[in-house]
């Protein structure tokens, strides 16, 4: 007996998420609202026990043989599916009950959109801003002078989009890499995830070389996941700091062109005094933490 044609598929990026993968799996395994689902699991060289964990569920499990960030296991996930609309899920996701329906089924009858994104809710029940906008040169700088300190500042407000009203489905300029429902059509035509990113900032790139080839992309609020966010990251705070620094560079020796360029070594220079201050505070707000009392 042949096993049905998959509708749609899911690629699991795992890295060290213990119990999490199994629980991302097996939330989207039991969501059939959009018919059958191929999970194609990349290991990025994890050396914890989360793909033991995985053993007993239907999922194929491609091992990157070295840890090759998100984009590049993306891009390994996605070459192993077949189903023409494909998502991108972090292992420390749950995907809620119909969502497939309601994601799949945009791409199915909206054929210029490219990607669509789900409302991401925080494990306490409030929502993540998953749906953002691309940040002009002086929200950028706002954005990374007082993000960390003044989190409702303007700049991050409208880069954030917080005054938008998260139960309104609309356009965005570029939605979490969190949870990604992508055409392959559209993927196919620029080329896949930016495999020049190890981490962060290749959802951004995504969604602007997406718009720029003519691609819209979409939040749909009703279709949800819940993230517990920084899973994966948690074993290597500092060097992923150091890495999400890199990346917003790395973003803008991309993309600024023309006059702007001669500002590039000031955004690098910035980067690093932010990065080595956020290092700081993590640190020292580490020692400061009161120990925690179990049982």
């Amino acid at each position: 007996m042949h096993a049905p044609t998959p509708s749609w598929a899911a690629v699991i990026v795992n890295y060290n998420a213990g119990e999490h993968l199994r629980g991302c799996i097996a939330s989207v395994l039991a969501d059939d609202s959009a018919g059958p689902v191929e999970v194609v699991v990349v290991d990025n060289a994890s050396t914890d026990d989360s793909l033991a964990t995985i053993a007993d569920l239907d999922a194929m499990v491609v091992h990157a043989g070295a840890n090759l960030g998100l984009a590049a296991a993306a891009n390994l996930g996605i070459a192993a599916t077949t189903a023409p609309w494909v998502a991108v899920i972090n292992p420390d996701t749950l995907l809620r009950r119909g969502s497939a329906a309601r994601l799949v089924g945009r791409l199915q009858h909206e054929p210029d959109l490219g990607a669509v994104g789900p409302r991401i809710d925080n494990p306490d029940g409030s929502v993540y801003p998953s749906a953002r906008r691309e940040p002009n040169l002086g929200v950028a700088v706002g954005h990374t002078l007082a993000g960390a300190w003044w989190p409702k500042n303007p700049f991050t407000r409208r880069y954030r989009e917080l005054d938008a009203d998260p139960a309104r489905a609309r356009d965005v300029d570029w939605i979490s890499g969190a949870g990604m429902w992508l055409a392959r059509a559209a993927l196919d035509d620029v080329g896949g995830w930016d495999e020049r990113y190890f981490m962060f900032m290749e959802d951004v790139d995504l969604g602007r070389r997406l718009r720029e080839r003519g691609w819209r992309v979409a939040y749909e609020p009703d279709a949800a996941l819940v993230h517990e966010e920084g899973v994966s990251r948690a074993h290597h705070p500092y060097r992923m700091i150091a890495v999400h620094h890199r990346a917003v560079f790395r973003y803008a020796d991309r993309w600024w062109d023309g006059p702007r360029r001669v500002l590039l070594p000031g955004a690098a220079a910035l980067l690093t005094v932010r990065a080595l201050v956020t290092m700081a505070r993590r640190a020292f707000g580490s020692r400061r933490r009161r120990p925690q009392v179990c049982g």
